[in-house]
């Protein structure tokens, strides 16, 4: 089977949700987060640069809960980014973590 190339507005998607998981990280550890999500490191850190820029839904949504961060916040924030500019400024999690 041959995968499609993934399209410019995948790629950036991709890269608006690594940003967005980087910075709810704040000062947790890879190790920690990507522990307590039950992924390796490589793995998270491949998300946060945007080098897996399709990654698996449970993997997203494991890291997710790790974060506090609900899934609707992230498709709304990650879905229709085009461009980073796109992003805006975020809302605020209730523990002052942007979402």
């Amino acid at each position: 089977m041959v995968r499609e190339p993934l399209t410019e507005e995948q790629i950036e998607r991709g890269r608006a949700l690594g940003a967005l998981l980087r910075q709810a990280r704040a000062d947790r550890t890879m190790a920690d987060v990507a522990r307590s999500s039950g992924i390796s490191v490589e793995t998270l850190r491949k998300i946060e640069g945007g080098r897996i820029p399709t990654p698996a839904f449970f993997t997203v949504a494991a890291v997710a809960a790790t974060l506090g961060l609900s899934l609707d916040a992230l498709l709304a924030r990650v879905g229709s980014a085009t461009e980073p500019a796109a992003l805006g400024p975020a809302p605020l999690h209730p523990h002052g973590i942007a979402v």
